[in-house]
């Protein structure tokens, strides 16, 4: 306990627990009245507790990015409006992706301050991703953008309810510029009830116990989580770890672009430096920074303390250091639609720097993108606008002793959910023709990676529109202890007149009756040399129809014959030779795999020799 502490740990525990509760019951609340499937479906969205400096006591388990910013939000709202400017009954929105708390247009933030005997305690905020909010195209974020104007309306820190009153003039505005106005009205009045449900919440906790208590045990808990943290730390490798990746390009088909990570651990700080990252793109993957500073937070409660309770103590120890007019910080009025793209590998390259030296905690990579959609058009039958937005779960990596999570949305994702088949079919014009597992021929190791997916839409309306980022297209995921590189993901058009496009990204593309898109993610990297895996694994992958007996053969050393097939011993060992002997093939050995290496850029960069290799089939588009 705190020195001079007055409340007993007990009571402590309780009301952590029960403001935790408070925002659990938001997010429940906002995902039940919500009108777009995005949000209630797929749960794209996040909700967090604060007191009233802005320092984060709660949240709910949704999307890491969004959950993480909320702190900049509402100290973005003290900023400009102080605790004096603020009333009871006021909700402050927000999009404006350079301030604080927001990603990218779509993703609207709402902060409510709440009031206990007259003075504001605390904070109530959530951010959720609205399907429509103007801009140059259906869906506003857009591979195509140039600049964060054509991306939708921004707003920057306006008071849309006050002292209880909804702003017509602000509803007036957001409904003129969008092109669903009756659902995006409908998400952003479920998120204000929400936050109206978290404050009822602590307004009982502290009826209960007395606000005094209350904001005692805040402080109690967050020292907990410095100290929890602090104690995480020392059991940690001290020193600094450094790595570098590229991303696919600067978002409209340039070259790729580098990113650089220092990680530094002591004994009392875990500081993050992407120092020598690419400068801001001309296209729409670059990271705000908020955002920015949200992944690095996700990054290092994976490796610090993957179960503690997040709160603002618990990210004590962080430390970020990001320069101004990079990917990672853009000078505004970059746009930043896409911005996971290069957001996600802010977390993955902390994790490639720590790899070696952390493999109980530390995954090869896996296929990282959001691989975010939207099928719109204007509906045949209705002639109003629909917009089918989701991401797409794809392969993980696998780990010292396990293989790679399936089909599992990437980390930038977090409690989201893939949209399922019933109701894309039944809100959408479109088929679902093939939803399985993508088991390309990639991923292999000893404990091999997770699959990913392929899911094809046949458009049944007589026009509609594909709009697609999926990154990791030309640099698939590493793999670790000489385990292989995964599969890139991918988009392919499959038109009716029987021409088909393969790329990593379509920015409004028209789609006629009878075309099909193909969502392909890609497969997790694999962690140890192939062939030490297991060969009753190699068995079940090949019974399962994860792999060909040939594959099994030539990449795992495994002999499978007879029928009904098994493993044959002496010819396995013909075939494995001495790579059975341990001493020549040491387990612990988890450096991160070369064999990714030749997808590096050449200096001079030949982007067509090196593209097709990443694909592996020759002559087809990768733009």
């Amino acid at each position: 306990m705190m020195s001079g502490c007055t409340i007993d740990p007990f009571t402590v525990e309780v009301i952590k627990r029960a403001i935790i509760s408070a925002a659990e019951q938001m997010f429940a609340m906002l995902g039940r009245t919500a009108k777009s499937s995005v949000i209630y479906e797929v749960l794209d969205y996040g909700c967090a507790i604060t007191d009233a400096k802005g320092r984060m006591v709660a949240q709910a388990n949704g999307v890491p990015p969004f959950i993480g910013v909320l702190t900049d939000a509402v100290q973005d709202v003290l900023h400009k409006f102080g605790l004096d400017g603020l009333s009871e009954g006021d909700v402050i929105i927000l999009n404006d992706p350079y301030m604080g708390g927001a990603t990218h247009p779509n993703d609207a933030v709402l902060v409510m301050p709440v009031f206990y005997g007259g003075q504001p305690i605390m904070f109530a905020a959530n951010k959720a991703h609205w399907n429509d909010v103007g801009g140059k195209d259906p869906g506003s974020w857009s591979p195509s953008a140039t600049e964060v104007y054509q991306e939708g309306i921004l707003l920057p820190a306006v008071k849309l309810y006050e002292g209880g009153k909804e702003s017509a003039a602000i509803v007036d505005i957001l409904a003129r510029n969008s092109r669903i106005p009756e659902m995006t009205l409908g998400d952003m009045r479920a998120q204000a009830a929400s936050l109206h449900v978290a404050a009822r919440r602590i307004v009982q906790v502290c009826d209960k116990y007395g606000v005094h208590d209350v904001l005692e045990a805040i402080e109690v808990y967050l020292e907990q989580g410095r100290r929890e943290a602090l104690a995480q730390l020392k059991a940690l490798p001290k020193g600094e770890f450094a790595a570098e990746e590229y991303i696919d390009d600067d978002g409209l088909g340039g070259e790729p672009v580098l990113i650089k990570v220092k990680v530094t651990i002591t004994d009392e700080e875990f500081v993050i430096d992407y120092t020598g990252s690419g400068k801001t793109c001309n296209g729409p993957i670059n990271t705000p920074l908020s955002a920015l500073m949200s992944t690095a937070k996700l990054a290092y409660k994976a490796i610090v303390s993957p179960h503690g309770i997040a709160n603002d103590g618990l990210f004590s120890p962080l430390r970020v250091i990001v320069p101004e007019d990079t990917v990672f910080n853009p000078k505004p009025p970059a746009p930043v639609s896409t911005y996971w793209e290069s957001a996600s590998y802010a977390g993955d390259i902390v994790w490639k720097a720590l790899a070696d030296v952390i493999p109980e905690r530390v995954p090869a990579g896996h296929f990282l993108s959001v691989c975010g959609t939207i099928v719109s058009g204007i509906d045949d039958a209705t002639g109003e606008w629909f917009f089918s937005v989701e991401p797409n779960a794809g392969g993980w990596g696998a780990g010292r002793g396990k293989d790679g999570e399936s089909g599992l949305v990437c980390s930038g994702d977090g409690e989201t959910y893939v949209l399922s088949v019933e109701v894309a079919e039944t809100r959408y014009p479109l088929i679902v023709d093939q939803y399985a597992l993508n088991i390309a021929n990639g991923g292999h190791g000893q404990w091999r990676g997770g699959f990913g997916l392929v899911k094809d839409y046949r458009i049944t309306n007589a026009r509609a529109y594909i709009t697609a980022s999926f990154g990791r297209n030309r640099f698939p995921p590493w793999g670790l202890a000489g385990g292989m590189c995964g599969t890139p993901n991918e988009v392919e058009l499959r038109l009716a007149n029987g021409s088909v496009e393969r790329r990593g990204r379509f920015s409004n593309r028209e789609l006629m009756r009878g075309d099909v898109v193909r969502f392909i993610t890609g497969t997790g990297g694999g962690y140890g040399d192939p062939r030490r895996r297991d060969p009753e694994a190699v068995l079940a992958d090949v019974l399962d129809g994860y792999l060909s007996a040939e594959t099994a053969r030539d990449v795992y050393g495994v002999a499978i014959t007879g029928d009904p097939p098994r493993v044959d011993r002496a010819g396995t060992q013909q075939l494995r030779g001495s790579s059975d002997d341990p001493e020549s093939r040491q387990v612990g050995h988890d450096h991160v795999s070369d064999g990714c290496e030749f997808l590096l850029p050449p200096k001079p960069r030949k982007h067509t020799d090196r593209e097709l290799a990443a694909r592996g089939a020759p002559g087809e588009e990768v733009a």
